[in-house]
């Protein structure tokens, strides 16, 4: 395993010597957010999800994850980041308009939590796609717990522009089609962005601390930790608890070898745990009494259930499974998921941080990849769960696959061999505006104090409030922005045209006859 340097990449020297640098200006970048809804009582909200807002189903910008409650909103990808900021405000002041005294709660460690069953599971009505997805969510429930899944975060969409394929294609004389090609290289950018995606937790980590609530329902996890207050759990020199071993970070995942060296290897190492039976799930068992407890009881019931820092993704067809679309049409973008809400925005990420996290895609995609061993997949790890736990802490010093080294030492020397492509970014805007967002990070480097976790836990010292207190205060201050921002007519009328739509046609799929669930389940899983 090897970390980044300074030196330009052989690919973005050629764009360059050929005067093709412009090709890699315009990617597309989307972003799915993630919010708990809080009732006025400070709790998770025991509501449906608003009728007013659309089928969860069907509806291609506001839907729900886990829980009834923890609503996500998705754009369209846009190649301007401004466009995609903008489109994911509009959806928050629709969705405000449409919310009953209840809040979006803007921190991803979910707070207002009582107990394992205070955590509504999502529902999506009575048609089969509707079910499986419901009984997916029950089977998270009886193998990880709810609480867990009421976790939020952003997940951050990125597909290189079209018109860089080929020349990239060309200029290295690959003999391979350009859908290989392609995969090949997204596949580069994915074990580049594994290697390093400490970083991000570093840099923008917003879950130092963790509500007493939250480990209701596994209270032996508390030991781990110091107490901030009464109310509160936390790790001093922590970035993102949501990150660490108590948040995605899956103990019953940590021994599957998912393999990130091809897009083969990828399909089949997830299909393999997908068809691999797991003595601990079989004795929930799939169906008691009638009711499915989940869907299968293989170590992952769908691709989803496996969390991964970043993910390959093609947009998949109704009823399709994620990797049959990708066996059939190769990679689309890539979905990078490590971003915590940052809580001191209202919709929980800025246009400073979103491009830099393009510039830092576009290098992973830019620079040699080797890759990735066994050994390799361990360090990975333990850097991840370093820096999300421990990652202000002075001194502290990760693997880079050939030593040890200090954390702040090799987040420079990423964000330096950033430079040349925030250079070209950046084209002939005057403002500059990827190299100011990389300025700012270099800022965040050279003192840990000026990150969101430690402005989060500083914030909680000086107003004595415990996390639940000072992230809800918080949310309440974005609920007031949306209150006094309020959508213009002609995009409120945009929006409820699209609820309606998105109403209708979970109502005619649902009058459509269904063939027997045992029988859809079947079907889904035989694809090939």
């Amino acid at each position: 395993m090897t970390y980044f340097t300074n030196k330009l990449s052989t690919r973005l020297d050629q764009l360059l010597a050929n005067n093709h640098q412009h090709l890699l200006c315009g990617g597309l970048k989307g972003i799915e957010k993630e919010s708990l809804r809080i009732a006025k009582d400070g709790f998770i909200a025991q509501t449906s999800h608003p009728k007013t807002l659309g089928s969860a189903l069907t509806h291609p910008y506001i839907t729900t994850d886990y829980s009834e409650a923890l609503i996500e909103l998705i754009t369209p990808p846009f190649a301007d980041i401004k466009d995609t900021l903008a489109y994911l405000h509009h959806i928050h002041q629709f969705v405000y308009e449409h919310l009953d005294n209840e809040i979006l709660l803007g921190a991803s460690m979910p707070c207002g939590i009582n107990g394992d069953e205070s955590i509504p599971i999502a529902g999506y009505g009575s048609s089969n796609i509707g079910r499986m997805k419901h009984v997916y969510r029950h089977g998270l429930w009886h193998r990880y717990g709810r609480t867990m899944q009421a976790i939020a975060g952003i997940h951050f969409n990125y597909s290189a522009p079209e018109a860089l394929w080929p020349t990239l294609h060309q200029q290295e004389n690959s003999h391979l089609s350009l859908e290989q090609f392609r995969a090949d290289t997204y596949f580069d950018l994915i074990r580049n962005f594994q290697r390093l995606g400490w970083l991000i937790l570093y840099l923008f980590g917003a879950s130092p601390a963790i509500c007493k609530s939250f480990f209701k329902s596994r209270p032996a996890l508390m030991a781990q930790f110091e107490e901030f207050d009464q109310g509160t759990l936390y790790h001093p020199y922590a970035t993102s608890l949501r990150m660490s071993d108590i948040g995605y970070k899956s103990k019953n995942q940590a021994n599957l070898k998912i393999d990130y060296n091809s897009l083969s290897g990828y399909v089949s190492s997830l299909g393999k745990a997908i068809e691999t039976p797991y003595p601990d799930y079989e004795k929930i068992e799939v169906v008691v009494d009638g009711q499915y407890r989940q869907l299968n009881s293989n170590i992952l019931q769908i691709e989803n259930e496996f969390y991964s820092t970043i993910r390959p993704k093609q947009i998949i067809k109704s009823g399709e499974k994620p990797t049959l679309a990708l066996k059939r049409r190769g990679v689309r973008y890539v979905e990078m998921r490590s971003l915590d809400l940052d809580l001191f925005n209202p919709i929980g990420i800025d246009e400073a941080k979103a491009r830099f996290i393009e510039a830092l895609l576009l290098t992973c995609l830019l620079k040699d990849s080797p890759q990735i061993s066994d050994q390799d997949h361990q360090i990975i790890n333990a850097n991840q769960l370093a820096v999300a736990n421990f990652g202000r802490k002075p001194g502290l010093e990760l693997n880079n696959g050939r030593q040890r080294i200090p954390l702040q030492d090799w987040a420079i020397e990423i964000l330096e061999s950033m430079r040349p492509v925030c250079a070209v970014l950046d084209k002939e805007d005057t403002a500059k505006p990827y190299s100011s967002a990389l300025a700012q990070q270099r800022c965040l480097v050279e003192n840990q104090d000026l990150t969101a976790s430690a402005k989060i836990l500083e914030n909680m010292t000086q107003s004595r409030q415990p996390f639940s207190r000072f992230a809800l205060n918080k949310s309440a201050e974005h609920a007031r922005h949306f209150s006094l921002n309020k959508l213009d007519d002609t995009l409120s009328k945009q929006f409820i045209e699209l609820a309606e739509q998105s109403l209708a046609k979970q109502k005619e799929l649902e009058s459509k006859e269904q063939i027997p669930f045992d029988d859809f389940l079947k079907q889904y899983f035989s694809q090939k």
